[in-house]
């Protein structure tokens, strides 16, 4: 299985997060999932937070478009980006 997939015009994505990294960013696969590095620790949603404004920059969408379906206390995670305007390198357009 891939780290993404295509769900009509929105784009699914398994994610492993990273916590109180050095700088946002996405990092190398990890088996099922995309490793995403973020500044922010784990504590009151703040990781959570910082990991859709992080996502919605990196694929040219507002806040609003991206939705945590999964994984809410947990470092897996799945999100939903509804119509990215942007494809990071590694996300193939459908």
């Amino acid at each position: 299985m891939t780290w993404y997939r295509w769900d009509g015009e929105d784009l699914i994505l398994n994610v492993r997060v990273q916590p109180r990294a050095r700088r946002d960013g996405f990092a190398d696969p990890i088996g099922d999932a995309i490793k995403v590095q973020l500044r922010a620790p784990p504590v009151e949603g703040r990781a959570n937070v910082s990991l859709t404004a992080f996502l919605a920059k990196a694929f040219g969408v507002p806040r609003a478009r991206v939705t945590l379906l999964g994984g809410e206390h947990s470092r897996a995670k799945r999100l939903r980006i509804r119509e990215p305007r942007e494809l990071p390198a590694g996300i193939e357009p459908q």
